[in-house]
């Protein structure tokens, strides 16, 4: 196994034994969260989530009785397995957007006709490497080549391996509706250069009963609230940040007219914070902005795709129409 850390004007980086750009991520932490202090309304973008406590408590979210996209997402999979597989194509080589545990994975795998090479791409160094462990030792055979980056940014992966077919990219879990509409759009345009010529199977969160969308990110044990609030938790620890957890309660609601789901950390009383030696004031009421997660019509995505330079393709969903898989063309 190699491991494969990127920057983002990197002319062509060599493979590297262990994650050695820690240091990046916490300085654009810091940056990020003291310019999302400032502003106004305050905000903070969800890619810092992902730590390796915040991955492990999302890996919990995922098996929620009230978390449906994923095991809907599953289903689907197990579903149009030899379906998806027939349009990938032969020795393919498959790129996960946001590797996380890399269950959904395995079942493209499984159906795949000789997958040439298997490229997950995450910002967690510390959890990708535990995923791509566990994954190795079930294929054993399989070229994976582990690549710790924001693919948020511009990327550089490494070249198609000899013999290979094309590239396909994968992108599940409607993380696509964590961005703005333009973040979105910039993120495929992204994707599209990064598998010219392949394809991309993404998953969107359909439109639905706003009562389902609640419960999904408040579900009864509390797991998602324990998420949101991590963010705080690695401030403190990774930028002697004073955040009282316990003064900030997690709040997620639908907004209908912008079809998403909005989460917040909403201050329980006045307080004022220190962050890497700057002070901010919360008044009780109000919020912190950590995530949007934007629900789709089939239409609306595939008009997104189109805008981004991919063809659409054949849509996968399940029987209730929670959740859909969409194959996108990549431009040539």
């Amino acid at each position: 196994m190699r491991l494969f850390s990127t920057q983002r004007h990197n002319a062509d980086p060599a493979p590297v034994a262990v994650a050695t750009a820690a240091a990046r991520p916490e300085s654009e932490f810091a940056h990020d969260l003291l310019a999302g202090l400032a502003a106004q309304p305050r905000s903070i973008s969800p890619k810092y989530f992902y730590d390796a406590r915040g991955s492990a408590l999302f890996d919990q979210i995922c098996e929620l009785p009230e978390y449906y996209p994923t095991r809907t997402e599953l289903q689907i999979l197990q579903t149009h397995a030899s379906e998806i597989a027939a349009c990938i194509g032969p020795r393919a080589e498959l790129v996960e957007f946001g590797a996380g545990s890399l269950r959904k994975v395995r079942l493209l795998l499984d159906a795949m006709d000789r997958p040439a090479r298997y490229l997950p791409i995450d910002i967690s160094g510390e959890h990708l490497l535990q995923s791509v462990a566990r994954l190795q030792q079930a294929y054993s055979g399989l070229d994976v080549f582990p690549v710790v980056a924001d693919y948020t940014r511009d990327l550089i992966l490494p070249h198609t391996s000899v013999g290979a077919g094309r590239r396909v990219g994968f992108f599940p879990g409607s993380t696509i509706g964590n961005f703005s509409p333009a973040q979105a759009l910039h993120f495929l345009r992204l994707a599209g250069r990064v598998l010219r010529g392949g394809a991309l199977l993404l998953g969107a969160d359909l439109v639905k009963e706003p009562a389902l969308l609640h419960a999904a990110y408040n579900d009864a044990q509390g797991v998602t609230a324990a998420f949101n609030l991590n963010v705080l938790a690695r401030a403190n620890r990774e930028l002697g940040a004073d955040f009282d957890l316990s003064a900030f309660a997690h709040s997620a609601f639908y907004n209908a007219p912008e079809q998403r789901i909005e989460m917040h950390l909403m201050s329980r009383r006045s307080q004022r914070i220190r962050v890497c030696g700057q002070t901010f004031d919360f008044a009780e009421g109000d919020s912190l902005h950590t995530e949007n997660s934007h629900k789709f019509t089939i239409d609306s995505l595939r008009h997104l795709a189109v805008a981004a330079g991919f063809s659409p393709g054949p849509v996968w969903t399940d029987a209730n129409h929670l959740f859909s898989l969409h194959w996108l063309q990549a431009p040539t």
